[in-house]
């Protein structure tokens, strides 16, 4: 069975890791690029990475982000020169990572050929595709100074912590780009495709704003089953519930069902689970209630044989 998964940030890699766990064969992931910043010179794919790490036993799971045995010499020497940015921090390890990225996209590689020679050193298991080879980067537009701007969703949400409110998101770039080698393909002969419970705006809102990714969905004969990112009516982890509201959408799972909305209608859905403590009614949609907090590996795997289960 071939399993095809849109995903993005730390609440995605964790999914992937129980998705390969209850099923370890014929997986790609299709990773959200819209975090991608270039900083120092180097380019930078935090949902890739975090991905990555997770999935090649390289990330610590004790902070929650980034590599594991992590030490901080060059961000405190470039701090102690005044280089900016201050607030984003890159890891001594990390740095290897996009030295390697850079270099290679410099030397006219695709961003989907630099994240396969990446997995190389870390064999994750499941085919990692970028969503677009082509630059996309997700803006946030916020009250500051005095006026109204756009600022990189980094800066919004390391430096700020996610505290201004959000008025819109802009994803610069993403009406041009074109879906990465093998995306479109992973969609339409996939046996399930499943929405992880991501960042519904600014994970897989960016995902399916790039051309022909939601066509692909709305036209494969695959059953699509989303998993809610909501729980109690607040995220799992996270900042959706400062981005919801920017799109007009209730911070619930019964919100963020009607927002991806029936395929049968145009939206994205067969099937949405819910956790168990919660209530939704999506139209057109199969809703079903299980436990969905990603403890560890074995209870996201249930999640998946749940979503799996409702797919058949």
């Amino acid at each position: 069975m071939q399993i095809t998964i849109l995903a993005g940030g730390i609440g995605g890699a964790k999914f992937l890791r129980g998705v390969r766990a209850a099923y370890p064969d014929d997986l790609t992931a299709i990773v959200n690029t819209g975090d991608d910043v270039t900083l120092h010179g180097l380019r930078i794919c935090p949902d890739l990475d975090s991905v990555m790490y997770a999935l090649g036993d390289g990330a610590d799971d004790e902070r929650g982000w980034g590599r594991k045995g992590e030490s901080w010499r060059i961000k405190d020497e470039l701090a102690s020169y005044g280089a900016e940015p201050s607030w984003f921090g890159l890891g001594d390890l990390d740095i290897a990572t996009h030295l390697v990225r850079t270099r290679m996209l410099d030397a006219g590689y695709s961003l989907t050929d630099v994240t396969a020679a990446l997995c190389e050193r870390w064999q994750p298991g499941v085919r990692l595709l970028p969503m677009t080879d082509d630059r996309c980067e997700t803006h946030v537009v916020v009250d500051l100074d005095g006026s109204r701007r756009a600022i990189h969703f980094q800066e919004w949400w390391i430096k700020h912590r996610a505290a201004l409110p959000a008025r819109s998101f802009v994803q610069v770039g993403v009406d041009d780009a074109l879906p990465a080698a093998g995306v479109l393909e992973a969609i339409t002969t996939a046996d399930v495709v499943l929405i992880a419970p991501s960042n519904p705006v600014v994970s897989i809102g960016t995902i399916l704003g790039v051309p022909g990714i939601r066509e692909a969905i709305l036209t494969t004969p695959a059953p699509v089953v989303g998993l809610s990112p909501i729980v109690g009516n607040a995220p799992v982890r996270g900042m959706a519930d400062s981005c919801l509201p920017a799109i007009g959408v209730e911070v619930s799972a019964e919100g963020v069902g009607r927002h991806y909305g029936s395929r049968k209608e145009g939206g994205l859905l067969d099937s949405w689970l819910i956790h168990d403590t919660d209530a939704a009614s999506v139209p057109g949609v199969t809703v079903r209630a299980v436990p969905l907090l990603m403890t560890d590996d074995s209870a996201t795997a249930a999640m998946v044989r749940a979503a799996l289960d409702v797919a058949r």
